[in-house]
């Protein structure tokens, strides 16, 4: 009786909006989810927030000021971003940084990295109700932006590459606080594990929700961890190095799995990655200058320039088109960002909207990258 009782019961669709404050969305984002009872039939994105239309801006600004636009977009990949640019200008006027540049922006990419990362663990586990993970997660990131703040005055948004090389040269003690730092995360990272990682109820909250296939992820054109824990071998600094990245060694995270718990596991080996690159190179800095002189006013050659990068969320792409000018005739940002929040809707369909939250942190969305 119970059964027939339980069978008779009629569901039928209908709509929610997520956001956009919502705080799991992690920034100024709507969707509009679709439902059956608690499964997700459907999500439309809603996107432009935050749009402050920065690719218009850069048709009117001096090459050198585009660089200052670009961390605004992601906001916790500042360096890596403004080294994209500065790698399409370089490039657009035929000019070699010095070694003692190339290493030093690889090191601030890393230390970016892992800034991003323990950012984006700290959040993960506050979104699934693990409130501790916000405080370890921010206590070990504040010894990188102290670092950051040393080396350029700024904490967020930082803004330290240039066309040719470098704004200054790195404090005296860069290298001795990047060693404590490797350190202590060589001490705590083990216990993210402990708290989180091989936690029962977080694995069952994570592994087998939200698969995304390797030809989903190419054919959606996820890059990052997100799209490395699909099978997808993507990452720049191997498939396409620049700066020191052909001096060091490191392994490319991936998994085959496609889950959420995969897209996880992916962060937290990148850090352990990032951390041996910083060991590769923090002794081994090269003596000399610190920038390449250019022109005052920079003029690229008449014609189209591209450069992508690995930020922490995935690949980066800068494309410039020059008409001789000293402002470009268009500029193009293909983000990372844009193409991972638009799988959403194909990996999280029959899932509930506690499993949206746990997918959505693990594509580690940052809303300015998207709406620029």
């Amino acid at each position: 009786m119970i059964a027939e009782v339980e069978n008779s019961i009629d569901t039928k669709e209908y709509f929610i909006n997520m956001g956009p404050q919502h705080p799991s969305t992690h920034g100024v984002l709507r969707l509009v989810l679709t439902l059956d009872g608690e499964i997700i039939k459907k999500i439309e994105p809603h996107i432009g927030y935050v749009h402050r239309s920065i690719e218009k801006m850069c048709e009117k600004d001096s090459y050198q000021q585009i660089v200052h636009l670009t961390d605004r977009m992601d906001y916790l990949s500042c360096h890596i971003n403004n080294e994209a640019v500065c790698l399409a200008v370089e490039s657009g006027l035929g000019i070699e940084v010095p070694e003692r540049v190339k290493v030093i922006r690889t090191i601030l990419d890393e230390l970016t990295r892992i800034s991003s990362h323990l950012l984006w663990w700290g959040v993960m586990g506050m979104d699934l109700g693990a409130l501790t993970t916000f405080f370890y997660g921010f206590r070990d990131r504040e010894i990188i932006t102290d670092i950051f703040e040393e080396t350029c005055g700024a904490r967020l948004t930082m803004n330290y590459n240039i066309p040719g090389g470098l704004m200054n040269d790195v404090p005296p003690q860069f290298s001795k606080r990047i060693k404590d730092l490797i350190i202590h995360l060589k001490k705590k990272l083990p216990e993210y594990d402990t708290l989180l990682t091989e936690n029962v109820i977080f694995m069952e909250r994570t592994k087998g929700i939200g698969i995304l296939s390797r030809e989903d992820a190419i054919s959606y054109g996820v890059t990052g961890p997100a799209g490395r824990a699909s099978g997808f071998a993507c990452d720049i600094r191997k498939v396409n190095p620049y700066s020191a990245y052909r001096q060091v060694s490191f392994k490319e995270i991936l998994f085959h799995e496609g889950d959420t718990f995969s897209r996880y596991k992916a962060r937290i080996l990148e850090m352990w990655e990032s951390i041996s690159i910083l060991e590769q190179l923090v002794d081994n800095i090269p003596e000399g200058d610190f920038f390449t002189k250019t022109k005052a006013v920079i003029k690229l050659p008449v014609g189209e320039y591209f450069q992508r990068v690995e930020t922490a969320r995935g690949e980066l792409g800068v494309y410039i088109i020059s008409d001789g000018k000293k402002n470009p005739y268009r500029v193009k940002f293909r983000s990372p960002g844009f193409s991972n929040l638009f799988v959403l809707n194909q990996i999280a369909k029959g899932c509930k909207i506690a499993d949206l939250v746990a997918i959505m942190s693990t594509l580690d969305l940052v809303i300015p990258d998207i709406d620029r």
